[in-house]
């Protein structure tokens, strides 16, 4: 009852400074504030407000909302361990097998050898005896390459 009066009071009050605005010819900012003051007294209207004040003073709405917000914090909470990676051993283990199962025995080979070099290569120019030959370059970088199956 008291909610109902005091939107009906806000009512009034927002429709007396739009009349008071309109006069002053400014009918855009008047109208506005008509629409503004109207919204609480169409909440009465609706029933809206009795509602939400049946609500606010309910122990059992209270409690409802407790009990949502518990169920919210155990969603939250239960994504964000998902996400860290949580989850049975046996889920952990089971990841961890096929991942080492999707990369190749021999991929990390080359990176532990020596890179090999072609059988016969063709030289045209001769080299400096200080200069190192440009298959040995690379022979690092393919290893790399060849190590992440590149």
């Amino acid at each position: 009852m008291i909610a109902e009066t005091v939107c009906a009071a806000v009512s009034a009050a927002g429709l007396g400074v739009a009349a008071i605005t309109a006069y002053r010819k400014r009918f855009l900012r008047a109208a506005r504030i008509a629409a503004y003051s109207l919204v609480p007294i169409g909440l009465v209207m609706t029933g809206v407000v009795e509602w939400a004040a049946d609500t606010a003073f309910s122990p059992t709405a209270w409690a409802g909302f407790g009990v949502l917000g518990a169920a919210w914090l155990l969603f939250v909470t239960t994504r964000a361990v998902e996400r860290r990676g949580g989850g049975t051993r046996k889920e952990r283990k089971a990841a961890q097998a096929a991942q080492r199962e999707a990369i190749a025995p021999a991929a990390s080979a080359p990176s532990l050898g020596q890179g090999t070099r072609p059988a016969a290569r063709p030289t045209t120019t001769p080299r400096a005896a200080g200069s190192t030959d440009s298959g040995d370059d690379f022979s690092d970088i393919e290893a790399i390459l060849k190590k992440h199956g590149i």
